[in-house]
C-alpha cells in the first residue's frame, strides 16, 4: 500500500547512506500516436540502475512503482530511457536525462522531463511525468544527504586538517562461509573513500590493514564502512553498513571497535585513534612559514638526525611557494582562462584560489604538507573555474620530492593528463624539503599508504598495448642475459668462456652466503660509478618520447591495421595466460597421480636427490654440473640443448589436455563396442545370452 510504502521510505535507515530514492510512484508517458507496450530503463554513470515494468498496449501508461539507489557523488546525470518491448528486439522511443547536482536538500522538485531521439523524424517524442503521493503531475526527486555528505562539503571549504584518523581493517567475525565469490570493505570519512583488498569468502576473513583520513578543523565526521561480497562479475551483495561517530574520538587512544553486521552476517572488527597533525597550510607568500628563522630553526631541530626516533610517523616538512603560471591555453570566448592550481602530495590535497580573465595567474601562495613518505610525488594540477560545471584540465606536473633542490625557483612545462607529453603553459614554483633520512628509511620498509578510492577504471587499447610493451621489454632482458650465458657454455668467444669457466669453479668453491648480498652491493656501486643521473633520465625520456610516437604513428594507421593490432595484443595476452597456466596445472598433477607413472619417476627422482644432497656437499654436485656444462661442447659438439624440468612437466598433462583424453577415450570405447557388435554377430548372441 502507499502507507507501508510512505513508513518504509522515510525512515532515517534509510538514510544511514548517501542515497537518492527517486520517488516514482507514478509515471505518466504521453506518447502521440499508435499504440506500444512501454517500459522505462535508469542508467547512472553508465550502469543500468532499475528497470520498470511493462505496461501492455498503453499510450499513457501507469507504473505503481518506488525504487532507491545509493550515490556517491552529485557529479553525475540520471538518465531515462523509454522502450517498447518487442518479440524480437525492444523498440527505442526516446530518452531524457537530468542532472543531479541540480537538486537541493530535503526538497521536492517538480520537473517534466521532453523525450528526445536524434534518429526519429518526429520533434514531439512525448513526455515523461512523474507523480509523487498527492498524484500532483510533476517529475519527483527527493534527496537527503548524510551527515557524512554534509561534512564533506564543509571539509572542502576548509581545506586544512589538523589531524590524522588511522583506521586498522583487523578482520571479521562469523560471517557466512558458502559459496565462491570476494568479500571486501568499503571505508569513507566525508569525501574520503578507499576500498579494502579482496578475500575469499569464509568464516572469519583476516585483513590487517591500515588507512589513514584527515581530520579537517571544526568538521563533525563520520566513519562509514560497508562490507561488500561480490560473486561474479555483476552480483554484489551489501552485508551491512556501519557509522561511526568520530567527534568523541579521544586523541592518541587506540579505540577497538566489534560491531555487528546484518542479521546472520556476522561481525567486523576493527580499530580507530585519531592523532593530531600539524604541517598543513595555507598563506602569502610574503608570510610563508620557513621565511620566519624561528619557525626554520624549530622545524630543522624537529628533523635532525638524532631525533630520528621521537616521531616515526612525522617523516619530513614540504613548503612550496607557487609564483605563478605563464601562456595557458585559452577556454573562454573572450581568449582567457580563469585558473586555479591543485596541489596533491598522496592522500592531501590543497587548492588555490581563482586568478580571474589571464593566461598568466599570479597566486604568489605559500602552501605546506607535512611528509608521510619521502617516496611520494607532488602533482599540481592547473584547471579552469568554470562555475558550476566541472573545472577544465588545463595542464599537470610531477615532481618527486627526492629531486627537490631546496630554495631554488624552478619553471616547468604543463603536460598532459597522463604526462606522456607537454602541453601549452608552464608554471614556476619554489620547493623546500626537510626530512629525517632515518624516519624516511624506516617509512620505506613499511605498507605504502592505500590511495583514495577513484573512479573504476576502464580498458584501453594503448594501455594494454603499453603494459604488453613493458613485460616484453623485460623478458627480451632476461632472454639476452640467459643467451649470453648460452654463448659461454658454447664457447663462441673463448677468452669470455674462459674467464666464466674460472670464476664459476672460483665463486662455488669459495662461496659462502653473505656473498650474496655483497654481490649484489658491487652491481649497485658498479652502476653508480658508470651510469651517471643525467644520462640515465636521458634515456628513460627518449624511451618514452619514442614509444609514445609510435602510439602517435598507430593512431594514423588504417582500420584493419589496428584490427590487426588489437589481435596481436590478446593473442600474445592469451598464449601467455595459456603457458603459465599449463605449468602450474602440470606441477599439480605430478604430485595428485594423475599419471602415474610420472609420478613414480619423480618420486625416484627426488629420492634420488635426497639421498645426493644429503651425502654430498651442495657446493660438490654445483661444481660437477658447473663443469659438465662448460665441457659438453667439447665431448658433444652437435648436442641439443635441452632443460631436463621442463621437458619432464611437458609429459604431464594439463587439465584441458587431461579432458580432452577423457572424451577420446570414451569415444574410442563406443566405437570398439560398435565395430564387435557389427563385425562379430556370434559375440552379439553370447552377450545376449550372459555367456561373456
Amino acid at each position: 500500500s502507499q502507507t507501508d510504502l510512505r513508513q518504509t521510505f522515510f525512515t532515517d535507515e534509510l538514510y544511514s547512506m548517501q542515497k537518492i530514492p527517486f520517488l516514482s510512484n507514478i509515471f505518466n508517458c504521453l506518447f502521440s500516436t499508435g499504440t506500444s507496450d512501454p517500459f522505462i530503463k535508469f542508467k547512472l554513470d553508465g550502469k543500468n540502475i532499475y528497470k520498470s515494468k511493462v505496461v501492455n498496449k498503453n499510450l499513457n501508461p501507469i507504473w505503481n512503482e518506488l525504487f532507491s539507489f545509493p550515490i556517491r557523488d552529485l557529479d553525475q546525470t540520471l538518465h531515462l530511457k523509454v522502450y517498447d518491448r518487442d518479440l524480437r528486439s525492444n523498440d527505442f522511443m526516446g530518452s531524457s536525462s537530468f542532472p543531479l547536482n541540480k537538486l537541493e536538500l530535503d526538497r521536492i522538485i517538480p520537473l517534466t522531463l521532453p523525450l528526445e531521439d536524434p534518429n526519429s523524424v518526429e520533434t514531439d517524442m512525448g513526455v515523461i511525468i512523474l507523480e509523487n503521493f498527492n498524484r500532483a503531475r510533476n517529475f519527483c526527486l527527493w534527496l537527503r544527504l548524510s551527515d557524512a555528505l554534509k561534512q564533506s562539503m564543509i571539509s572542502k571549504k576548509n581545506q586544512v586538517w589538523t589531524g590524522i584518523y588511522t583506521v586498522i581493517l583487523v578482520e571479521g567475525q562469523d560471517m557466512p562461509d558458502c559459496g565462491q565469490g570476494d568479500i571486501y570493505v568499503r571505508l569513507r570519512v566525508g569525501d574520503q573513500r578507499v576500498r579494502s583488498k579482496n578475500l575469499c569468502i569464509k568464516a572469519n576473513p583476516q585483513w590487517r590493514e591500515s588507512f589513514d583520513f584527515n581530520h579537517f578543523q571544526d568538521a563533525q565526521e563520520n566513519l562509514m564502512l560497508e562490507v561488500c561480497c561480490k560473486r561474479g562479475r555483476k552480483s554484489e551483495e551489501c552485508w551491512g553498513v556501519l557509522d561511526i561517530d568520530l567527534t568523541r574520538l579521544p586523541v592518541n587512544q587506540r579505540q577497538l571497535y566489534t560491531c555487528v553486521l546484518d542479521p546472520n552476517k556476522g561481525k567486523l572488527v576493527f580499530l580507530v585513534t585519531m592523532t593530531p597533525c600539524s604541517g598543513a597550510s595555507i598563506s602569502d607568500i610574503q608570510s610563508a612559514p620557513l621565511d620566519n628563522l624561528k619557525t626554520l630553526q624549530e622545524t630543522q631541530e624537529k628533523f635532525r638526525l638524532m631525533n630520528c626516533l621521537r616521531d616515526l610517523k612525522d617523516v619530513g616538512y614540504l613548503q612550496i611557494k607557487l609564483i605563478k603560471a605563464t601562456d595557458l591555453p585559452s577556454t573562454d570566448i573572450s581568449g582567457k582562462s580563469d585558473p586555479f592550481c591543485t596541489l596533491e602530495l598522496g592522500n592531501s590535497k590543497l587548492q588555490t584560489h581563482t586568478v580571474s580573465k589571464t593566461l598568466n595567474p599570479e597566486w604568489r601562495t605559500a602552501l605546506t604538507f607535512p611528509i608521510k613518505d619521502i617516496h611520494d610525488v607532488l602533482v599540481l594540477t592547473v584547471y579552469h573555474d568554470d562555475g558550476d560545471k566541472a573545472p577544465d584540465f588545463l595542464g599537470k606536473v610531477a615532481i618527486p620530492l627526492l629531486t627537490v633542490s631546496n630554495g631554488q625557483q624552478i619553471t616547468r612545462m604543463l603536460k598532459n593528463n597522463n604526462l606522456s607529453r607537454t602541453t601549452k603553459g608552464s608554471i614556476t614554483l619554489e620547493l623546500n624539503v626537510l626530512y629525517n633520512p632515518v624516519r624516511a628509511g624506516l617509512k620505506t620498509f613499511r605498507p605504502k599508504e592505500t590511495k583514495f578510492a577513484e573512479d573504476n577504471p576502464k580498458f584501453n587499447k594503448k594501455l594494454l598495448a603499453r603494459n604488453i610493451y613493458r613485460v616484453r621489454k623485460i623478458s627480451m632482458a632476461i632472454l639476452y642475459t640467459l643467451q649470453y650465458i648460452k654463448s659461454c657454455f658454447h664457447w663462441e668467444n673463448t677468452q669470455r668462456s674462459i674467464t666464466a669457466f674460472l670464476m664459476f669453479v672460483v665463486t662455488v668453491w669459495l662461496w659462502e652466503l653473505f656473498m650474496l648480498p655483497l654481490f649484489l652491493l658491487l652491481l649497485i656501486g658498479w652502476n653508480y660509478f658508470h651510469i651517471t643521473p643525467g644520462m640515465a633520465s636521458y634515456s628513460q625520456d627518449l624511451v618514452s618520447s619514442l614509444f609514445f610516437l609510435s602510439f602517435q604513428e598507430s593512431e594514423k594507421k588504417g582500420l584493419m591495421e589496428k584490427i590487426h593490432m588489437i589481435q596481436e595484443i590478446v593473442l600474445t595476452v592469451q598464449n601467455t595466460l595459456d603457458e603459465v597456466a599449463c605449468i602450474g596445472e602440470r606441477v599439480k598433477n605430478t604430485f595428485n597421480w594423475s599419471v602415474p607413472f610420472l609420478s613414480f619417476l619423480a618420486c625416484l627422482v627426488l629420492f634420488l636427490l635426497t639421498a645426493a644432497l644429503y651425502y654430498i656437499p651442495l657446493r660438490y654436485i654445483v661444481l660437477v654440473w658447473g663443469v659438465k656444462k662448460f665441457t659438453k661442447k667439447f665431448f658433444s659438439p652437435y648436442a641439443i640443448d635441452n632443460n631436463e624440468i621442463l621437458d619432464f612437466l611437458k609429459r604431464v598433462p594439463s587439465d584441458v589436455q587431461k579432458v580432452r583424453g577423457q572424451r577420446q577415450g570414451r569415444n574410442s570405447l563406443k566405437m570398439s563396442a560398435l565395430f564387435a557388435l557389427t563385425e562379430f554377430p556370434s559375440v552379439t548372441q553370447d552377450i545376449s545370452s550372459g555367456c561373456v
